[in-house]
């Protein structure tokens, strides 16, 4: 019996590019969503608009008056100075933690556990308060030696100083914490190698680990700052007159409240978005040799995004 070959049928044409037609995936959550989020902005922007209660006249009149532009200075000053204490404290602490040194990766341990087991605002009474339990400050050589600075407490360290030790003090122990995993991010074989090559050990941490670490350091440092920039508004506890404190006196006088604290967050948040600005373009440059090639900047991508728009239009 013999079996009959089965015909082969007529041979498909052969598919080309132009007959493939790409049909974008749809997405119509997203449009929704897009539409949702548009509507309950234009909602509460135009609640903010239109409240008469909100006294935008009055905003305008105290935004740059002489007393509210004093305050956003103090406030500047004491957010610089106390994330530079913070920042340097931060680097001796993070490597005596990292020590061999039993003793002294203990002290930094004990600091840390100290001054992050405590409320800041606590500490910031505690040093406008210190003439309580230190009426007379010596600074001198111990045990009999030569004494070089001699005072009453509240002399030596007025309400200003003690803002900026608490705030500094407090920020060391965060930053010690950031730092330390910056260091620790880095391989041991880059230590080991600079050893290997006759770098003692701070001159290694200082040109080889530090450089490589700033990566990591960078994005946490920022939040600090942001976060410092707001912290400094507790002093005002103490009758330190930076911003808060500043628009507290306008509004016990005239009682209007509200506007002079929009007063304040506006400033708060232009100082806020400059810092962040600056904290972006860090990341960048210490970014550098992490990718093949960096990330274009906001500028970039606009004009990148305008010069592809314009061109479609032209060809179109």
């Amino acid at each position: 019996m013999e079996s009959s070959a089965p015909t082969a049928g007529p041979a498909a044409p052969p598919i080309r590019a132009a007959d493939i037609k790409a049909v974008p995936v749809r997405h119509p959550g997203r449009w929704v969503a897009a539409v949702l989020v548009l509507v309950l902005a234009a909602t509460v922007l135009n609640s903010i608009a239109t409240n008469p209660r909100f006294e935008w006249g009055l905003v305008q009149q105290y935004f740059f008056s002489s007393q509210v532009l004093h305050g956003l200075r103090i406030t500047l000053e004491l957010t610089v100075i106390a994330m530079a204490i913070g920042i340097v404290l931060g680097v001796v602490l993070a490597a005596m933690r990292l020590s061999p040194n039993p003793l002294v990766s203990g002290a930094s341990w004990l600091y840390i556990w100290f001054f992050r087991g405590t409320p800041v605002l606590v500490q910031i009474l505690f040093w406008s308060f210190v003439s309580a339990l230190y009426p007379m400050i010596s600074l001198g050589i111990p045990f009999g030696g030569p004494v070089f600075v001699h005072g009453d407490a509240n002399s030596l360290i007025p309400l200003f100083l003690g803002a900026l030790l608490a705030l500094g003090l407090n920020e060391g122990a965060y930053m010690a914490e950031i730092v330390r995993a910056g260091m620790i991010s880095v391989d041991e074989g880059q230590t080991d190698a600079a050893q290997a090559l006759g770098m003692r050990r701070l001159q290694a941490l200082r040109r080889i680990v530090l450089p490589q670490a700033m990566r990591v350091i960078i994005p946490p440092t920022g939040n600090e700052t942001i976060s410092m920039l707001k912290t400094t508004s507790l002093v005002s506890v103490i009758a330190v007159s930076e911003l808060l404190y500043s628009v507290q006196l306008i509004y016990s006088v005239n009682f209007q409240t509200i506007p002079l604290l929009i007063v304040a967050s506006i400033w708060y948040l232009i100082v806020t978005t400059v810092l962040s600005i600056g904290q972006y373009y860090l990341e960048r440059h210490f970014g550098r040799g992490a990718a093949r090639a960096l990330p274009p900047t906001p500028l970039q991508r606009l004009r990148r995004n305008l010069f592809s728009t314009a061109h479609a239009t032209v060809e179109s």
